[in-house]
């Protein structure tokens, strides 16, 4: 077996915890529950009270299935050196001394590439091109476009684009209603052999009715339904977090009711009617606390949550439209609990939410700007480093959220099987610049953040996607 060690960086940022004793309470214990600990330095750790230095990941490339906390299946997914899978000498014994790391292509099931409509955005070339750089093999195209995919004729428009442009896997989703307008059920049968699933993302659906029928369709079709959750009655007009940095700069506030409370309703649905269902960008602690009392009750449901809503609260906004999305990024407590989910197993996957604008879109503060930010090429070196080396996740886990789950989930080849790779050099580091982005969109919140990680190879199906040393950078960049 190999192993990374992983280096013990010591008290975990600031924005995430502040206290040793609340980092073992909110996330060690569940983590060591869990089994993604590798070693006996958790328990050491206990043992003492608390005293010495905290637990040291020693992650493997090992998948664990568990199930009523019995591991039922293991499957090795044992990490190369880049250099030697590049000189084709096979698997190094001892990954120790090397900086790179070798893991299944990742899985983002949530990504606006904004094409067909909305070219100026973001185009299928362009962001596929990202999603190549930084480790993606596959995609699943959000449908809030100009024509919106809710006929086949107007799916066929989108995807005889993917099949021109796109440099890695994509996978669209269909419109559950006509126009994403909630108020008749699009083509579903006619579209289904050519999606991934269904969603209205970017509006959510009120019609307890109109979710209910959908959903039995759907489920007919052996398809899931992709829910963004929010109630726009209980919106009230608001645009971040209603919390603390609302109350104190005068902003209008998005209550949490407005994503736990539709969720608690297709729950409801999704008892009634079997389907498989995904809930989207999950941000709030009562959605949490739902999802993981539906999985008790064994319903077939699933959730994501972002970066941006793991790393950050409401106290690190700032008066910019790249602090702003949909939903937004909600209180202390509420991150804490999305940190808590990743490691008990309620939250399934982490996907970026990728929403590229144009400058002009973005340029208008909190109030004005519209709503999402990129993140395909942040994602994995902001959470390596801020959870991995910060010693909060171990970095297995943070492959399964973000390669082997959602490809499980969404019924996607093993990435062993299919071989689907991406080399990375845990070794780089860097500031995040948005204007070295290959995406169109520039806007993070995290522009300046000091980062490890870069994607130096990605192999998808076995031809080569992305590589650093053969020009595909420079390529990409004169062909965007």
């Amino acid at each position: 077996m190999v192993y990374m060690r992983v280096p013990n960086a010591g008290y975990p940022q600031r924005g995430v915890c502040h206290k040793r004793s609340r980092f073992v309470r909110l996330y060690l214990k569940p983590a060591v529950k869990a089994g993604f600990f590798v070693g006996n330095s958790a328990a050491r750790y206990f043992r003492n009270k608390g005293k010495g230095s905290l637990p040291t990941f020693v992650p493997s490339m090992r998948r664990k299935t568990m199930r009523n906390d019995k591991c039922t299946e293991t499957r090795e997914y044992p990490a190369f050196a880049a250099a030697s899978a590049l000189r084709g000498e096979g698997v190094f014994p001892d990954l120790s001394a090397s900086p790179f790391l070798t893991i299944p292509s990742f899985v983002d099931v949530h990504v606006h590439l904004r094409e067909p409509g909305f070219f100026y955005k973001e185009t299928i070339l362009s962001g596929t091109t990202a999603a190549a750089a930084s480790g993606y093999g596959h995609i699943f195209a959000m449908p809030n476009l100009n024509p919106v995919p809710d006929t086949l004729e107007n799916l066929n428009i989108q995807r005889a684009i993917i099949e021109k442009d796109a440099r890695i896997d994509v996978r669209p989703y269909g419109a559950i209603t006509t126009g994403e307008k909630g108020e008749r059920l699009a083509d579903l049968a006619a579209m289904a052999p050519y999606v991934i699933g269904f969603s209205d993302d970017g509006v959510g659906l009120n019609d307890p009715a109109l979710m209910r029928e959908a959903m039995r369709i759907a489920r007919r079709l052996e398809l899931p339904i992709v829910a963004h959750c929010e109630d726009l009655t209980l919106r009230d007009g608001g645009y971040i977090h209603d919390g603390v940095y609302a109350r104190r700069h005068g902003h209008k506030g998005i209550s949490s009711e407005s994503e736990w409370r539709p969720i608690q309703r297709d729950l409801a649905l999704v008892q009634e009617t079997g389907c498989k269902y995904h809930v989207c960008h999950i941000s709030t602690k009562e959605s949490v606390e739902l999802i993981a009392e539906a999985k008790a009750r064994g319903l077939d449901v699933s959730c994501e949550t972002a970066p941006h809503y793991l790393l950050l609260c409401d106290e690190d906004l700032q008066e910019d439209g790249r602090f702003k999305m949909n939903p937004p990024i909600r209180g202390r407590a509420d991150q804490e609990a999305l940190l808590r989910g990743i490691l008990d197993g309620t939250i399934d996957m982490i996907a970026t939410d990728h929403a590229p604008h144009s400058r002009e879109e973005k340029s208008k503060g909190l109030s004005g700007s519209a709503m999402g930010i990129v993140g395909l090429e942040t994602a994995f070196p902001l959470l390596y480093t801020k959870l991995v080396r910060a010693g909060l996740l171990s970095l297995e886990r943070l492959v399964a959220l973000m390669a082997i789950a959602p490809r499980r989930r969404f019924g996607l080849p093993d990435a062993e099987e299919a071989g689907d790779y991406a080399v990375w050099d845990l070794s780089q580091a860097y500031e995040i610049d948005p204007e070295s982005f290959y995406s169109k969109g520039r806007a993070t919140p995290f522009a300046g953040e000091h980062v490890y990680g870069k994607c130096v190879r990605n192999v998808l199906g076995g031809k080569t996607v992305w590589d650093t040393n053969d020009g595909s950078a420079d390529n990409a960049k004169g062909m965007l």
